[in-house]
């Protein structure tokens, strides 16, 4: 297999994978840094209440998206899988 393929599979895993993840961590991201300056103007530190809104945000993004994540990690394993009698050669 020439190196150049297997580059060119390599990167587009990891760009997959980023496009995957993206969205959890931005509503991860989001959720956390309006936690934190809620957190600020309140005066309120507790763990619990930085850790709960994140979660629930995660959640929420995942339970979203995941129907799109499915069809796109299966449509990258289906591409990558027709094109392996090729790579072989």
């Amino acid at each position: 297999m020439p190196e150049a393929l297997v580059v060119g599979v390599t990167r587009q895993a990891i760009e997959v994978a980023l496009v995957l993840a993206m969205p959890i961590l931005m509503a991860g991201l989001i959720a956390g840094v309006a936690v934190s300056v809620l957190q600020t103007v309140t005066s309120i530190h507790d763990s619990v209440l930085a850790f709960i809104p994140r979660a629930l945000a995660i959640f929420a993004v995942f339970a979203l998206t995941f129907p799109w994540m499915l069809r796109l990690a299966s449509g990258f394993a289906r591409q990558l899988l027709s094109s392996l009698p090729e790579m072989i050669r």
